[in-house]
């Protein structure tokens, strides 16, 4: 049986006294790209973040690599765990190259994963257009060869044509590295097409699960009953 890497068992977690998302059960395998949507203010941020160690459960446990968790996201990430938030994970004052010497990434490396980052490894990463600051971003989490990637919108504010780009990429190490992915998608559409599973968010609580192909097949009804408005 494929590895799990990651597991929520009735996870409530939030901030302070407040629980923004409560009873979050989720698996990840190996190898196993999961799409977690849902609209703006569902959760699925706090989710990543309190899988990721950042946030520490207030009720239920999470579970990585086998074995229950309470430890930092630091810890986490020496121990397998990538993480790419929503804020794009570079450092705009450095250029390309340094942003992925500090990440302990070899350009070689970073540039199998996208070959459009040779020519600008001497420019500073605030001068890049949106789309290379994501491609660096993943390309620093994805060199580093996790075990879990965790990815909150890579797609935010991108052309549709780069977050294809960047799915495909996530797709392909899920496959030829085993890596396991949760990814937090606004275009739901091309979310699916990388996907194997899915999780529907709504007001902090999983309210649907099921294979993209599932969920897809029923996708107009998703969308109208759980991805309009906010939570």
């Amino acid at each position: 049986m494929t590895e799990t890497l990651i597991e929520a068992q009735g996870v409530s977690s939030g901030y302070g006294q407040m629980a923004v998302v409560r009873d979050i059960n989720l698996l990840v395998r190996a190898g196993e790209v999961i799409a977690l949507i849902g609209p703006n203010g569902a959760g699925k941020t706090t989710t990543l973040l309190t899988l990721a160690g950042e946030l520490t459960p207030m009720e239920g446990e999470v579970r990585f690599l086998g074995r229950a968790t309470r430890s930092p996201m630091h810890q986490r990430c020496r121990n397998g765990l990538g993480y790419v938030s929503e804020e794009r994970s570079v450092i705009m004052g450095m250029s390309v190259h340094e942003n992925l010497k500090l990440a302990r990434v070899s350009p070689a490396v970073a540039c199998e994963y996208f070959p459009a980052l040779e020519r600008i490894m001497a420019r500073r990463a605030g001068l890049c257009s949106g789309g290379e600051q994501q491609m660096l971003s993943l390309a620093r989490a994805l060199g580093r060869q996790p075990r879990l990637l965790l990815a909150d919108e890579l797609s935010l504010g991108l052309a549709p044509m780069i977050v294809d780009h960047l799915l495909k990429v996530v797709r392909t190490a899920a496959d030829e590295r085993g890596i396991g992915v949760v990814l937090v998608e606004q275009h739901v559409r091309q979310a699916l097409r990388i996907a194997d599973r899915v999780y529907v968010m709504e007001r902090g609580r999983i309210v649907l699960t099921g294979t993209s192909d599932e969920v897809a097949g029923q996708l107009e009804r998703v969308e109208a009953t759980y991805l309009t408005g906010g939570a």
